[in-house]
């Protein structure tokens, strides 16, 4: 009895959610260090090379509110491992593309942009187990966790992806991603349920603590129309556009950082592939120890200061200190002290991380995988429009002007959480 007493499965499944994040990381940040070898092979110019990341952006930006809404009426379990499934699948068919085939570039970003789709469920399905699973005094914390495996995914992915390349070829560290999807997506389809009231592991105490602090029904499948948010109502809210604005700003940042920093430093740097490989792999661990980090805290202020402060305050401190790191980056001489200054930029980026999403959890109830998804939306067409822009501005003006545009948008960013009440419920 006192073994159920003290069950922990609700922070079980978040640590299942948070090596899915991980693997989606793997899985679209490979292109990023494979990218030279792929340009290399099928004879592509970094704006080329720029454009699958777009198009995977773009197919990821497009299906974020169709996934959030099939995690709201169909719940996380099998939208999850769906997803799972279809982006192992669309990371293997990379390898298939022939660089003697007319307009291969082409079947790279369509390959690209249906990764991109498929993964576009993970997030928005995450927060409506979020909604289902985890009370809001504890959502900064279990967000943070789930996110740090972006950081943690992302982070092993230049040492395992160049590992493999170096000895068995760029194809081969896509597969090595595929498996990793196979394998992550049938676990979580073994162990996690649609709610707690459905998992024969949840003790009678932990199922009431969970009860007690929930803002979503209990509901597998939600009836048509059943405490469901009208898409008026959501597009109507002050709230939603904020954060989705916000999340446009951090989503064009974060994807610098995923996009350009390796080939950054080996190119404009003058750091070799190892050293490349390793400030890298710093950056994204940055970001894994601050995301949870960032979650606590947020959690911390709510508890003594409200919603208000908890949430939107550590946003606004997280935005504003990233442009700081960005604009003096930008300017350090040292490459290898530019490199620890960005690093410091990404972890501040990601102190923000669980706010946006424990806010849309805590203002949508039921309906937080659809208001997630939009939300996410906004982030990932930052993200495409860094993709293409960020070579661009740097061959017009140099690098340091594209971390100077990061940086602005990193300050509308934090201006745009003084529009948000976390308090109001759609």
């Amino acid at each position: 009895m006192a073994e159920r007493t003290t069950s922990r499965v609700r922070w079980f499944l978040v640590i299942g959610l948070f090596v899915l994040s991980a693997v989606a990381y793997v899985d679209r940040i490979n292109i990023a260090i494979a990218g030279s070898s792929i340009a290399s092979e099928f004879h592509l110019t970094n704006v080329q090379l720029g454009s699958l990341t777009s198009a995977f952006l773009v197919g990821y930006a497009l299906f974020q509110t169709l996934g959030g809404w099939l995690a709201d009426r169909l719940g996380p379990r099998r939208v999850l491992t769906a997803g799972v499934l279809w982006w192992g699948i669309f990371t293997a068919l990379t390898t298939a593309v022939s660089p003697k085939i007319a307009f291969a570039v082409f079947y790279l970003a369509a390959v690209r942009f249906l990764l991109g789709a498929g993964e576009a469920v993970m997030f928005p399905a995450s927060n409506q187990f979020v909604s289902r699973w985890i009370p809001t005094q504890e959502r900064g914390i279990a967000n943070g966790i789930i996110f740090a495996g972006v950081g943690v995914g992302a982070g092993v992915t230049p040492g395992l992806i160049s590992y493999i390349m170096v000895n068995y070829g760029w194809r081969w560290s896509f597969w090595a991603s595929a498996l990793l999807g196979l394998l992550a997506g049938t676990a979580w389809y073994l162990f996690a349920r649609d709610t707690p009231e459905q998992h024969s592991s949840v003790s009678p105490e932990e199922l009431g603590h969970i009860q007690a602090g929930r803002t979503a029904p209990a509901l597998t499948v939600l009836e048509p129309g059943a405490t469901r948010i009208p898409w008026s109502t959501i597009l109507a809210s002050r709230e939603v556009w904020a954060v989705t604005v916000s999340y446009f700003c951090f989503g064009y940042i974060a994807w610098i950082f995923f996009t350009w920093f390796f080939i950054y430093l080996r190119t404009i740097r003058g750091l070799d592939l190892k050293a490349s490989a390793s400030y890298t792999t710093f950056l994204f661990l940055t970001m894994a120890t601050c995301s949870p980090l960032g979650g606590a805290m947020s959690d911390y202020i709510t508890k003594l200061y409200g919603k208000r402060a908890g949430r939107c305050s550590i946003a606004v401190f997280a935005l504003m200190l990233t442009a700081i790191f960005l604009v003096l980056g930008s300017q350090v001489h040292s490459a290898r002290l530019a490199s620890v200054v960005l690093a410091g930029g990404a972890g501040a980026l990601y102190l923000s991380q669980s706010s946006f999403w424990s806010v849309t959890a805590d203002i949508a109830a039921a309906s937080s995988g659809s208001v997630s998804g939009f939300m996410n939306m906004g982030n990932q067409i930052g993200g495409a429009l860094t993709a293409l822009l960020t070579p661009a501005i740097a061959s017009w003006l140099g690098w340091s002007a594209s971390f100077h545009v990061a940086a602005g948008l990193a300050v509308l960013g934090a201006l745009a959480w003084f529009f948000v009440d976390p308090e109001r419920t759609l």
